[in-house]
């Protein structure tokens, strides 16, 4: 019966490729989109590439009150959740390609 399941082996790794093909493809994509997550009304941004990875933070220097240490710590946890948050839409919006 010639190769039997040979032939379907064959497919199946041919398949595989494929999909490791599209995955590279998707984390070089993602490693070129830039997403920015701002808080305090842009007082402080984060930037991040589309894995989520932070690549830049930009802290308005009128927010440095040693009194106020709490809220720009805040502000800076919250600039980054929302550039990671932006990221995990782009991954979404890329995967869905």
């Amino acid at each position: 019966k010639g190769l039997g399941g040979l032939g379907d082996m064959a497919k199946m790794m041919k398949a595989a490729t494929e999909i490791q093909g599209k995955m590279a493809d998707l984390q070089d994509s993602l490693n070129r989109i830039t997403v920015t997550g701002r808080s305090g009304a842009g007082l402080v941004i984060a930037t991040a590439t589309g894995k989520g990875e932070l690549t830049a933070l930009s802290i308005d220097p009128s927010i440095f009150n040693p009194d106020d240490r709490e809220m720009v710590e805040d502000l800076i946890l919250a600039a980054i959740k929302d550039a990671q948050s932006r990221a995990a839409e782009a991954q979404a919006a890329e995967m869905a390609r």
